[in-house]
């Protein structure tokens, strides 16, 4: 159901997040904080069984789930069928809020209120101390949340979707979900956590390139560079620990022609001037617009 991905891009960019109370992720979140409380050990071996099966319940809950929703919609004559399930599909997808977290950000720092700023950074788009970052510092932490997310949020989802219907999309959501409470290279979840950290490695690895390649395409249209964008994502984008997260955020440092960096972890694009405030409107610019590059993808593919 082609169109059924577009809607779902055009009504999370117009209207957001629905209520917390009907989000899919909050009850994912329910599922691995479960698990995580019923662990019975610490020890590496022990804690990569335990951590390993509680993403597997989740997983397999959440394919379970999805697939029967999907039958469910199957039986509706279209056009509701595809409406139905773009309204399903909606709540993997998340980028109105990613964005306007980050024009918070930029209205802090555009008003003088640096203190503001890295709260706001901290709340909504960071796990990183932000406690003593520069304005240069949270306008690149902010850049880099929108160009990571852009992925996380928005292309990954839709590639799974388009590869396996509502349970591909939804379970990259819930190995996402995971990683992202879980996957840390901490004492107490190295272990516990390596599971979800490298399936989401796994399952986010196309996406990644694919997200640097619409940031490209966007940053073309917005004026900004497409090409410094492709150069940066290629000679950089393995600077970063994480396989994935790199090539999008090494797009957008090259297409804004600003050096991003995470002290003592990367630098991209180290030759070019440190970000402003302003630049972090420019990334919401070219997020918006590769959003919907890859909504019109998603109907052509």
């Amino acid at each position: 159901m082609r169109a059924a991905g577009f809607l779902s891009v055009c009504v999370d960019l117009a209207l957001g997040e629905p209520p917390s109370s009907m989000h899919p992720t909050v009850g994912m979140g329910r599922l691995i904080s479960a698990g995580r409380s019923r662990r019975t050990s610490t020890a590496p071996r022990r804690s990569l069984i335990e951590g390993a099966a509680a993403v597997a319940v989740g997983a397999i809950a959440t394919a379970v789930t999805a697939t029967l929703v999907e039958r469910m919609i199957r039986r509706t004559p279209q056009p509701g069928r595809s409406i139905a399930e773009g309204a399903v599909l909606k709540p993997a997808l998340s980028v109105r809020g990613l964005l306007r977290a980050a024009e918070s950000v930029e209205n802090a720092l555009e008003r003088g209120r640096l203190h503001r700023a890295r709260e706001l950074l901290s709340w909504h788009l960071v796990s990183r101390d932000t406690s003593k970052l520069s304005v240069s510092g949270v306008a690149a932490a902010a850049i880099e949340s929108v160009a990571e997310n852009f992925n996380d949020g928005l292309v990954a989802p839709l590639f799974w979707y388009r590869a396996g219907g509502l349970s591909a999309a939804y379970v990259f959501r819930f190995v996402n979900t995971a990683d992202a409470m879980i996957g840390y290279r901490t004492a107490d979840l190295e272990w516990f956590g390596k599971t979800a950290a490298r399936l989401d490695d796994l399952l986010a690895f196309a996406p990644a390139r694919i997200a640097a390649i619409l940031i490209a395409i966007a940053a073309t249209i917005t004026g900004d560079s497409g090409g410094d964008a492709l150069l940066r994502a290629f000679l950089d984008a393995e600077n970063t620990a994480s396989p994935n997260a790199g090539w999008p955020m090494a797009a957008m440092a090259g297409a804004l022609g600003v050096r991003l960096e995470k002290v003592d972890h990367y630098v991209l694009n180290r030759p070019a001037r440190l970000p402003r405030g302003t630049d972090i409107r420019r990334a919401r610019k070219i997020v918006m617009t590769a959003s919907m590059l890859a909504a019109l993808l998603t109907e052509i593919a």
